[in-house]
């Protein structure tokens, strides 16, 4: 039985850093290194606390279709443009790269975001996880692996970057996150410029503190929300 399934973008390459530097803010040794320690400590004690609520769900995408992949594995772009695997609970067809481009006039997002509110490639289990994002869970490896963080932009698909003009790639100046002010603040509903914004707003006022104030609101703001899909 296959566990991860890879996306359709085998071969990995390297992505121009940001052209125009952005201010990081708080990019000192005792910020990062405790960065570091919260996301250890917070993803591990995630995994364990949600072990059986992980079998359950893998249990469900498999009984919907059992010769399905329960994990999904993508390339995405991290900091500084270095590729890496990202992981998610399987919520679409297994099919659903190849008929992306199918889809590609029914895109409702701006920029170089591909997303459809009723997207036909979702499968009913995969409609809920999306809509409470279980499906982002498994990324809680990545953050332990030190590709992703708790917080952070969201890592963004090799073909998005392509697209991105100077200003754009200064998204990728920090590590990438599992949450950070665009989950909590319309997530799908808001334009990609205003996600930009928001990414360098974070980029530029990063601290524990905000951090920690974005961990709190996301377990809010996520189980439910209207913006998600």
């Amino acid at each position: 039985m296959r566990v991860f399934e890879k996306s359709k973008h085998e071969m990995i390459t390297e992505f121009p850093q940001p052209s125009t530097k952005v201010p990081i803010n708080s990019a000192n040794n005792s910020y990062l290194y405790s960065k570091r320690v919260l996301d250890i400590l917070l993803s591990l004690v995630g995994i364990l606390l949600l072990l059986p609520f992980f079998l359950v769900i893998c249990i469900l995408i498999k009984s919907e279709d059992w010769r399905s992949t329960i994990f999904f594995k993508q390339q995405r772009v991290g900091r500084d443009g270095k590729m890496f695997f990202m992981y998610k609970f399987r919520s679409m067809v297994s099919n659903a790269e190849a008929l992306k481009a199918t889809l590609a006039n029914q895109n409702e997002a701006t920029g170089p975001i591909f997303k459809i509110k009723h997207d036909p490639r979702v499968t009913k289990i995969g409609r809920f996880i999306r809509k409470t994002s279980i499906d982002e869970l498994p990324q809680l490896l990545n953050v332990l692996k030190g590709e992703m963080s708790l917080v952070g932009p969201r890592p963004p698909l090799p073909d998005e970057v392509a697209l991105y003009t100077s200003y754009e790639k200064k998204r990728l100046a920090v590590t990438p996150g599992l949450t950070c002010y665009w989950q909590v603040s319309g997530r799908s509903s808001i334009g990609f410029e205003e996600w930009v914004a928001l990414d360098l707003k974070y980029i530029q006022e990063r601290c524990i503190l905000v951090d920690l104030k974005l961990i709190f609101k996301t377990v809010f703001v996520l189980f439910g929300s209207n913006n998600a899909y």
